[in-house]
């Protein structure tokens, strides 16, 4: 336990020391790659060109971040919202489509993970569907929908329900046939069986898949609210850099990497909660 401790020190020193040289570096690199963007005295006279837009330092980031922060919450027109507000708008749209996918793809992945028969029947479908991008359904979606914030649930949902509809199938149909065997000797029904036996050991396999779910559904988001706008995380960096605005891009870059990282701890703890079952 000590040297577990021990070790997650380290490596949290390890961390904090590559990140603090990284923004250092980048810090004194910032001066002379602006100074190379600036313009001569005889453009600064006839007008005849426009500095290059630099990349910011670590520092206005940091003042931008503060500045957002501090007021997150503030909604000063269609396109003047804060960074909260804006995460939220994202955080809903990703919450439907994803609970409506594992609504669909638990049991159904259930089905499928219990019977070779459905497993045959189903798989065809699932090959085909699965390797085609979410984004690609954008322009079904708006035409049938007609909504552009349902579109980009319908999108969530179509890319969060593949990797727990496999997972859930492969964590069901590895589950040890003596322990089903045991239940129908005790004589227990179909779904107590199913609940008692099957979905603890197939919990593990189940929580990945719904890991990897709520990854990919927080990547497509960013893009489908780029495509679609309005508001979210996604319009919020599209607005900031037709604003030239990188400074205000990179942050919500960082923002984005934050709530991804949020997520994911969640789904790291139901983990750890369900590891008993393997």
């Amino acid at each position: 336990m000590m040297g577990t401790l021990s070790e997650n020190r380290r490596a949290a020193l390890l961390s904090v020391s590559m990140l603090v040289i990284g923004l250092l570096i980048w810090e004194a690199a910032i001066p002379a790659q602006q100074a190379a963007g600036e313009l001569t005295e005889y453009e600064l006279l006839t007008g005849g060109g426009a500095p290059k837009a630099g990349v910011p330092p670590p520092s206005e980031i940091f003042t931008k971040a503060w500045e957002e922060l501090s007021n997150p919450f503030y909604d000063a027109g269609p396109n003047d919202k804060g960074i909260g507000i804006q995460i939220g708008y994202s955080i809903y749209r990703v919450l439907s489509g994803y609970f409506m996918a594992a609504a669909i793809a638990i049991p159904l992945g259930f089905l499928i993970g219990m019977s070779a028969v459905a497993y045959k029947a189903f798989n065809p479908f699932i090959q085909v569907l699965r390797p085609i991008s979410p984004l690609a359904w954008m322009p079904l979606a708006l035409f049938i929908i007609q909504d552009s914030e349902l579109s980009a649930i319908f999108v969530i949902f179509i890319c969060s329900i593949w990797p727990m509809l496999i997972n859930t199938a492969f964590g069901v149909a590895g589950v040890r046939k003596d322990w089903i065997n045991v239940a129908r000797t005790h004589e227990l029904g179909a779904m107590r069986t199913a609940f008692t036996v099957i979905l603890p050991a197939a919990a593990p396999t189940i929580i990945t898949g719904m890991r990897i779910s709520i990854g990919i559904a927080w990547l497509v988001i960013v893009a489908a609210e780029m495509l679609v706008g309005g508001t979210g995380i996604g319009y919020y960096v599209w607005n900031e850099w037709n604003n030239l605005d990188l400074t205000s891009v990179i942050f919500s870059i960082l923002m984005i990497g934050v709530v991804g990282m949020v997520l994911d701890s969640i789904f790291t703890l139901a983990q750890r909660a369900v590891a008993y079952a393997e």
